[in-house]
């Protein structure tokens, strides 16, 4: 009887600990929870990541997220974080259908083994009187070391003086040219030609154009025009993290990872600092390539984290780099087995509360 009495009073005050820090725990993990388009055109790709970043040690799953209004649809990326890792919840405004101001919060929901509810907010202008077309400079996947071009049609309607006076970036990697094609009955069009050049490094490309305009009221002068692309390396390799997880001082553990080119290539050398690690990799030229990691700790435990890097025949420009994590244990505590906590958050148990309701 006593201890159904301490085990009902500890699940009472368990209960009221969660219901009183779920919203602050999971408020944590988000970078932030509110954001503003500005002034967009109509037809524009406009979209913001909410960034979420698992602080606890237990892997948490995002169940679901719902928006207050249609002129903004969200969707999920990456609904399962471990810790340390991140997700994203991506909010679109609906540029084709709604014009005008508006806004609207998006709710975050979180499952088990810890549930709650996360609320963050949208808002911007749609302009019904320039549209882009398409809405956004999409590159898709561009070779290494090649240019590519696109094209977007700038329309306005309303007054014949109406001008883009400036198309203004911070990215050295492209270059702007603006057409104007016709100005008639208060109708102006533009072609804007947006070019990647052949000096950006590989890796996705997100960023953004702003077109500067002659409106006469300042917070419509600057419309934001998105790019986006991938530059496809000439040597790639997979996974470009390699996590190994504990392993125990003096234990030998291997994983493989695989070198992709686009034409025949050979593997000259494989670098690292540490010389905890070694490497297998054949001399032969062909597009694919398996390289053998093989690490062995000897001294030190504690976390390791290093880069790696892959050298080929195609010069010193075309190699690949990954990285590999561990965490070495001692011998003696590698096969111990803790009880992590899941929050950051102390819960105190009034013992004396306990003693008096069990001694009744």
């Amino acid at each position: 009887m006593i201890r159904s009495m301490i085990a009902g009073l500890l699940l009472l005050i368990g209960a009221g600990v969660d219901s009183l820090s779920a919203q602050d725990w999971a408020e944590k993990m988000f970078e932030e929870r509110e954001h503003n388009f500005g002034t967009v055109a109509r037809g524009a790709d406009t979209e913001y990541r909410f960034e979420i970043t698992n602080l606890y040690k237990q892997t948490m799953h995002i169940t679901h997220v719902r928006s207050s209004c249609g002129c903004t649809t969200a969707r999920i990326e990456n609904p399962t974080i471990k810790t340390r890792e991140k997700g994203y919840i991506v909010a679109k405004l609906n540029t084709r259908t709604f014009t005008g101001l508006h806004g609207a919060t998006l709710t975050v929901s979180f499952g088990a083994p810890y549930t709650a509810e996360v609320q963050v907010r949208v808002h911007g202008n749609i302009r019904g009187d320039v549209v882009f077309a398409p809405g956004a400079v999409q590159f898709g996947n561009v070779d290494e070391g090649a240019t590519s071009d696109r094209h977007v049609s700038v329309d306005f309607s309303g007054r014949e003086s109406w001008r883009i006076v400036d198309v203004t970036n911070d990215n050295d990697y492209f270059e702007v040219e603006l057409e104007e094609l016709n100005r008639h009955t208060g109708r102006v069009s533009y072609n804007l030609l947006v070019r990647l050049k052949g000096n950006v490094p590989a890796g996705y490309i997100k960023d953004q154009l702003t077109v500067v305009t002659n409106d006469p009221r300042a917070e419509n002068q600057r419309i934001p025009l998105f790019v986006e692309g991938r530059v496809m390396p000439e040597i790639s390799v997979m996974p470009g993290k390699v996590v190994l997880g504990d392993v125990a001082l003096g234990a030998l553990v291997s994983h493989k990872v695989v070198v992709r080119g686009k034409n025949p290539f050979r593997i000259t050398d494989v670098r690292c600092e540490d010389d905890c690690f070694t490497f297998d990799a054949d001399d032969a030229a062909k597009t694919l390539h398996l390289v053998e990691i093989h690490f062995c700790p000897e001294n030190t435990s504690g976390p390791v984290k290093v880069p790696v890097q892959i050298l080929t025949d195609c010069g010193n420009s075309h190699g690949a780099t990954l990285v590999i994590s561990a965490n070495v244990l001692e011998p003696a505590s590698s096969s111990i087995i803790r009880a992590d906590p899941m929050l950051e958050v102390d819960v105190q148990v009034d013992e004396t509360r306990i003693a008096d309701a069990a001694s009744k």
